[in-house]
């Protein structure tokens, strides 16, 4: 059955597969029991009874086990020298979370080599690879000088397509006590410099970062230079975050833990899909987002894992999953759901998240019968196979 070159491949004796297309099968995942899916040049070219699968080049049976859509990481901070595990264990004893802490990063990554921070990169990304991860956005932020940020964008270039130039995360020590002369830096030097190499522009508005107006800057800059908005918002308390991605239209904003009744009305009538990021909280000891008033307002949420060395330093989408389902109220399969066609709705991807014809070949398979054990077997390595593209693979 090899076509234009290809070498088809049928997976067969799916317990349970995950299409994340009701037209498919049962719910808003689209579940398929005794399934089989075919894939052909990096995409999904059928779908639908184990019995009737057509016949393939190579054949793999999957024994009964459940099989998913690749999950979309849509929030990492990947690029980045050194570690905080110094920071982590003076929380765990009880310090309060600080945006502060970010500027240790700034100093290790401008202190680290192009090799160094290419090493981190790839290391992070197979490991998420390894846990089902097969699309991974990826932010700078570590550096707030154009010099560093050029460095970073380019370097997280080289591994995905979804860059994302977070141009004011913190002011860096330089611009101590003076935000708006580094946020006027960053619209006049870096943001015209970094953007032909970016998809998407972020800015970190929040107290002890940037507030609403600076916020606003950085993104009308980056959308002048021809870059999509997102942002980090309402994560250390209510604040203007939300109300300005939805202004901005921004892909997603990212955080949304305290929220008002306006927030999540807000992003209820807009395109804006709320990222929650519970590794975060988890890390930090702040309280989780209120997933259940999101998602009965009929907010699209996202599920991100949100890797970086401060505050989450876990590339486990599956983790993430089973502390939405227990601390944030989620369902199974709105946790599942969000951290897969919801990752891709937050990138405006219509390519992955998704098992259905015409979609990238990007799956992984569970050692259990059913995406269920995701949140029902906690810290357990469930991911048995990867495929990215068609191709099975382990590393990125």
């Amino acid at each position: 059955m090899t076509t234009n070159g290809f070498r088809t491949t049928v997976l067969t004796n799916i317990g349970t597969l995950v299409t994340n297309d009701p037209s498919l099968g049962e719910g808003k995942l689209g579940v398929l029991r005794d399934a089989a899916v075919v894939f052909d040049a990096g995409v999904v070219v059928w779908v639908g009874n184990s019995t009737d699968a057509p016949a393939a080049d190579i054949g793999q049976d999957i024994g009964g086990r459940a099989v998913i859509p690749g999950f979309v990481e849509s929030h990492s901070h990947l690029v980045f020298g050194g570690e905080r595990a110094e920071e982590f264990a003076a929380r765990m004893a009880g310090e309060k979370y600080a945006a502060g802490g970010i500027r240790n990063t700034i100093e290790a990554t401008r202190r680290s080599t192009e090799d160094e921070l290419r090493a981190n990169v790839r290391r992070l990304l197979d490991e998420s690879l390894r846990s089902g991860s097969t699309t991974v956005e990826c932010k700078t932020g570590y550096g707030q000088n154009t010099e560093s940020e050029l460095r970073s964008t380019l370097i997280a270039g080289q591994f995905t397509d979804e860059v994302t130039l977070l141009a004011a995360h913190v002011p860096p020590p330089e611009f101590a006590g003076r935000a708006d002369d580094y946020v006027a830096m960053a619209c006049d030097e870096m943001i015209p410099t970094c953007a032909p190499h970016a998809k998407w522009i972020d800015v970190f508005c929040e107290r002890g970062a940037f507030n609403r107006e600076q916020a606003h800057a950085v993104l009308s800059a980056g959308v002048a230079a021809g870059l999509i908005p997102r942002v980090h918002g309402n994560q250390l308390g209510e604040g203007p975050g939300v109300q300005l991605a939805v202004e901005m239209g921004a892909a997603s904003v990212d955080h949304v833990t305290y929220v008002t009744a306006d927030d999540i009305d807000a992003l209820a009538q807009s395109s804006t899909v709320a990222t929650l990021l519970p590794g975060a909280d988890f890390s930090t000891r702040n309280k989780y987002p209120d997933a259940r008033a999101l998602l009965d307002a009929g907010v699209t949420v996202a599920l991100g894992a949100d890797c970086n060395p401060g505050t989450c330093y876990t590339t486990s989408l599956p983790f993430c999953i089973a502390v939405a389902v227990r601390d944030m109220h989620m369902t199974p399969a709105e946790a599942v759901w969000s951290a897969t066609a919801g990752g891709a709705q937050a990138l405006q991807r219509t390519d992955i998240g998704t098992l259905s014809i015409g979609t990238r070949a990007d799956a992984i398979s569970l050692d259990a019968p059913s995406y269920l054990h995701l949140a029902y077997r906690p810290g357990v390595p469930l991911v048995r196979d990867v495929w990215k593209n068609g191709q099975l693979t382990t590393t990125y």
